[in-house]
């Protein structure tokens, strides 16, 4: 036997964390929010997606999909609030998951839902369908967001009104945050929308952006301007299409992390 030192090769670095689920809330039966555990390291903008997802079955690829953070980036646990689909390959585990359980998360968050992506403005509108409600719930705790804008107007349109998740949230949960309670009791306005229900504010975003209802219910002048107005759109690709063009026949520049302009979008999420 001799005494030679072995060198072991090092153990191969892995593409992502281990979380562990804190918290599971089910909205509806199609709908879920989750928390899990923050890496120490672990840093983003507020308005950033990261990939997420689960092991594959017996020992098979990881399944992940792109999910936008939900909670502001100084938040301790990480956020998410995602569908239900019943065949999905993804979403028909995740939503069973339990506090406890193990999800994946990719180490690399990304994305253009940031302030940094938008020139400077008086008011800033986030207009989201379903579940791209998420990077709203980031962007409206971050206290960027309110030493740059004056006024913030987080637009929410879903189906269903039992859809309007987080609604008793940004109409009254978040005056008692800590950070940014009372900016956000001065600052922000939220405006629920909804398609296939009676409600007080019924319908698409971008018909009511059409009508001039919107505005008329805030008591904005009609239209966007591109010297005050700056937007964030994020949901179906059918929405931000349309109000895309409509930005754009206002005057509205799209936007990037290399560009700053007066809108901005998820193309990661829209193809």
């Amino acid at each position: 036997m001799t005494d030679v030192a072995v060198s072991v090769p090092p153990a191969k670095a892995t593409p992502f964390h281990e979380l562990e689920v804190l918290w599971v809330h089910h909205w509806t039966d199609q709908l879920f929010s989750f928390r899990i555990r923050r890496p120490e390291d672990f840093r983003f903008r507020s308005g950033e997606f990261v990939m997420l997802g689960l092991p594959g079955d017996e020992g098979g690829k990881p399944i992940l999909r792109a999910y936008s953070i939900a909670s502001p980036s100084w938040d301790e646990a990480l956020e998410f609030l995602s569908i239900k689909v019943p065949d999905g390959p993804l979403t028909s585990r995740l939503q069973k998951i339990q506090p406890g359980d193990t999800v994946l998360m990719g180490k690399k968050p990304t994305g253009t839902l940031v302030l940094d992506a938008l020139t400077g403005g008086d008011r800033l509108w986030l207009i989201g369908t379903g579940t791209g409600l998420a990077p709203w719930l980031s962007v409206a705790r971050d206290p960027d967001t309110y030493s740059r804008f004056g006024q913030i107007i987080v637009c929410h349109t879903v189906r269903n009104v039992a859809d309007l998740s987080y609604r008793d949230f940004f109409t009254s949960g978040i005056h008692d945050d800590p950070l940014i309670g009372a900016e956000a009791r001065a600052q922000l306005t939220y405006y629920p929308t909804v398609t296939r229900e009676r409600f007080q504010t019924p319908g698409r975003i971008t018909d009511r952006i059409r009508s001039g209802d919107l505005f008329a219910d805030l008591g904005l002048p009609a239209g966007f301007s591109p010297n005050t107005d700056r937007v964030m759109l994020c949901g179906s690709m059918a929405m931000i299409k349309e109000a895309g063009e409509q930005l754009e026949g206002y005057g509205l520049r799209e936007g990037s992390n290399a560009e700053p302009g007066d809108y901005v979008l998820e193309r990661a999420f829209v193809g």
